[in-house]
């Protein structure tokens, strides 16, 4: 799988939309990044807030819906190490070459 697809995946997963081929609409690569960053973090915290109104037991706060959200969460998270990998793969591939 290439880079290109494992970002714009983490960018879908995370709620940005668009992807990387249209980075020019969003900024530069480190805007975009911590933009994903931040979608990665609200997820994460929509998860544990539904976590724990479940737990405490808040009218309307469903198990599935608590379930739901920690999915989404654990598949945001995989998706930005799975990007983290490819760019650091690719860091030692690019520190390796002979020039």
């Amino acid at each position: 799988m290439s880079i290109q697809a494992v970002a714009g995946s983490a960018v879908g997963a995370a709620g940005l939309g668009g992807g990387v081929g249209s980075l020019s609409a969003h900024g530069n690569f480190l805007d975009l990044m911590g933009g994903a960053l931040k979608g990665v973090s609200a997820t994460q915290s929509a998860a544990t807030s539904a976590e724990a109104g479940y737990a405490a037991g808040v009218p309307g706060a469903t198990l599935s819906q608590a379930l739901v959200a920690s999915d989404r969460a654990q598949v945001a998270w995989n998706a930005t190490v799975a990007v983290r990998n490819e760019v650091v793969s690719a860091y030692q591939t690019i520190m390796n070459m002979q020039f």
